[in-house]
């Protein structure tokens, strides 16, 4: 049986805590940031967890049971 491949793209993009919740950062903080106010870009820094329904999916492409 091989092994499964991660996807290289997710391992880049996703993060696993210690508690086993996967961690992401948020999207719209690369550019275009003029018409961003001060308080979306400030609240964009900060990292978030995948939604439960996601959860799933983000595991398979990491390769995590």
């Amino acid at each position: 049986m091989p092994k499964i491949k991660t996807n290289s793209g997710a391992k880049k993009r996703f993060a696993l805590t210690g508690s086993g919740k996967i961690k992401r950062k948020h999207a719209f903080k690369s550019h275009i940031l003029t018409k961003k106010t001060k308080k979306q870009k400030r609240n964009l820094t900060h990292f978030s967890t995948v939604a439960r329904v996601d959860e799933a999916n983000v595991k398979a492409l990491l390769g995590i049971k």
